[in-house]
């Protein structure tokens, strides 16, 4: 991170290595002499939530806007789709059949990164969220082209690591959900929707209904594999029972492949929020 102050006073990182090297006292060992930053028991406190929350924000932010960040494309998908060469290990046959969605998750982060490195890395990024499956033929695809991509990972019960293929110094790891799903979001100029499950269904729905809402501009938004889609989600049936407005249904574009979804995106006209919702 860069160090670029102007300002006069000692800093807290020299602080913070003297308060380390303070005479070893019974007020020096005390809980409530350690500095408030540099003190990892007060600062996960129940109390501290907000200030984490701030904490969590600001730190990707701060480091995507140095390395010169200035839009992504988003891929969503399941963590449980192997990529083909590896499809006879997936649990269940429908898994091994969606395994040709690694190879096209992987060739369009590759293709949109092309586009990325005309312009120094710093337009449409890809970002995933740095786990396996889709999420790995993301950032895989992007070192392909040989560019860099983001990886959102978030700490879970279950160990895990960020995949192979992240950019380290894009590799980011969150405690909050809430806070990982707006940096998805702050930068997006494309979002990609894969096969998945509850964690992919979340991110697509809250997604949509940011878009529908007018919380959000109106972006390319492509949900891969229409098959799979319109079994997990009656899409009519929403718009017939008014839940949604027929309207609702053009947010989205099926696609099958990555080409098609490099040519849904040259196309796409961008009318940008909504001002008024549909059937409201």
């Amino acid at each position: 991170m860069k160090d670029e102050r102007n300002h006069p006073f000692r800093d807290s990182e020299q602080d913070r290595k003297a308060a380390h090297h303070t005479p070893d006292t019974p007020q020096t060992r005390a809980q409530a002499y350690k500095l408030a930053y540099d003190d990892q028991e007060f600062m996960c406190r129940d109390d501290l939530r907000p200030v984490r929350w701030q904490l969590e924000l600001m730190k990707p932010e701060l480091l995507m806007q140095e390395y010169g960040v200035d839009s992504t494309v988003v891929l969503f998908g399941g963590a449980r789709i192997p990529e083909p060469a590896k499809k006879d290990t997936a649990r269940t046959q429908t898994l091994a059949d969606l395994s040709r969605f690694y190879d096209e998750a992987r060739e369009f982060a590759r293709l949109m990164t092309l586009r990325s490195k005309v312009n120094n890395h710093r337009e449409n990024v890809i970002v995933t969220g740095g786990g396996p499956g889709v999420m790995e033929a993301g950032n895989r695809g992007a070192a392909d082209a040989g560019g860099v991509s983001i990886g959102l990972n978030i700490v879970l019960p279950h160990e895990q690591a960020p995949n192979e293929y992240v950019t380290p110094d894009l590799c980011f790891n969150f405690h909050y959900f809430a806070i990982r799903k707006m940096h998805f979001l702050m930068r997006a100029e494309a979002i990609a929707i894969f096969p998945g499950g509850f964690g992919t269904l979340d991110e697509m729905f809250e997604s949509l209904t940011l878009i529908q809402t007018g919380r959000m501009k109106r972006v390319p938004f492509l949900l891969f594999g229409r098959e799979f889609w319109t079994r997990i989600v009656n899409w009519e049936a929403l718009a017939d029972a008014g839940t949604i407005s027929p309207d609702d249904l053009d947010l989205f574009r099926f696609v099958e492949t990555a080409q098609e979804a490099i040519e849904v995106i040259d196309g796409w006209d961008n009318p940008g929020k909504r001002t008024d919702i549909p059937g409201r």
